[in-house]
């Protein structure tokens, strides 16, 4: 008498539910039958990236037990980046280095960041227009030297001075010259006209503290700009003016062909280590679909290639709803990519 087939376990999960659609990064996989959780099934999606961390304050090694396999760090003293790039292993590290600011400006004084990860510039005098001033140059050649791959300024107008729009240029001239891209934080009134007008590349937060018009965010999807998410510290998960207007301005963007990356400002308050689950439910508030929150957080930028040899594991069933990624995603973990055979 012949056997009866053994099932499919896809099979039986069309039937039940139609999986959300998750789009082309992800696959149904299932693990080497000689690693670890042999034969267990589930989905595949490239290697997760935050693209706002702080290793300063978390610790070095927070991260390198958890699903992220890449991360931005957006502040941190130079000698915790040369001594952080000289190791191997996960996650992937790049940094901007010191906050650049200008005197007096955010985040001096403040008791999360130490005097030697924030370095103040000075104003550009008018008569120095035609050539980039020595202190900026330099500023800037430090960070690359000691192995930043970003530049970071700091444009708060709610708590200090900023740069003015000569300095700023001289900033982002400088950077693409060396071929670095240039990430702001703005904060308070003009800051996001400020740094759109200047040509930065990418917005460490999206705007929260100001309405940025369709017409400006247009200009922002035409140059190519990129918005870092960090929606959840915005307050916390708690409903405030801060977190509407960043969840509005952020949705507008993606609407309009923004590209959005996905970042927590681990370091920012308590988060959990790894993904954060109110981070991915508060993108799909904003009108992001189950792929475009995939898109987000696999984007390898800086950097113009994913990580080789590794993949994300999530086990089990892919979710049925968009309100189940948040939690399905948060139980992903690392694994080598040869362990895993496509279905």
């Amino acid at each position: 008498m012949p056997h009866a087939a053994e099932p499919d376990p896809f099979e039986s999960l069309a039937a039940d539910a139609a999986p959300l659609d998750l789009g082309p990064l992800a696959r149904p996989v299932r693990r080497s039958l000689n690693g670890e959780h042999p034969g267990e099934i589930g989905t595949a999606l490239p290697p997760l990236v935050d693209h706002h961390v702080h290793l300063m304050l978390v610790g070095a090694d927070a991260l390198t037990d958890t699903a992220i396999a890449g991360v931005v760090d957006l502040g941190a003293p130079l000698d915790l980046v040369a001594a952080r790039r000289q190791r191997d292993g996960l996650p992937e590290v790049d940094f901007a280095g010191t906050f650049l600011t200008a005197p007096g400006g955010y985040p001096v004084g403040r008791p999360w960041a130490p005097d030697h990860s924030v370095r103040e510039l000075g104003a550009i005098a008018a008569d120095m227009r035609s050539s980039l001033p020595d202190a900026v140059v330099t500023a800037v050649n430090e960070q690359q030297a000691f192995g930043a791959s970003v530049i970071k300024v700091a444009l708060n107008a709610d708590v200090g001075p900023v740069f003015d729009r000569r300095t700023l240029d001289a900033i982002v001239t400088a950077a693409h010259e060396r071929g670095l891209p240039v990430v702001a934080h703005v904060e308070g009134d003009g800051m996001t006209r400020l740094a759109i007008d200047a040509g930065v590349d990418v917005l460490a937060h999206t705007p929260f503290t100001e309405h940025v018009d369709d017409a400006l965010i247009a200009r922002a999807v035409a140059a190519g700009q990129r918005w870092i998410s960090t929606l959840f510290v915005t307050s916390y998960g708690a409903p405030s003016p801060d977190r509407d207007r960043a969840i509005d301005n952020l949705g507008r963007f993606h609407a309009a062909g923004g590209r959005v990356l996905y970042g927590t400002d681990l370091g920012n308050g308590d988060q959990p280590l790894g993904v954060n689950p109110e981070e991915v439910a508060a993108l799909a508030v904003a009108g992001l679909a189950a792929s475009d929150l995939l898109t987000a957080i696999t984007d390898p930028w800086p950097r113009r290639a994913r990580a080789d040899g590794i993949a994300t594991f999530v086990p089990g069933t892919a979710p049925a709803v968009l309100d189940e990624l948040p939690a399905w995603l948060a139980g992903a973990c690392i694994v080598p990519a040869e362990d895993l055979e496509e279905l």
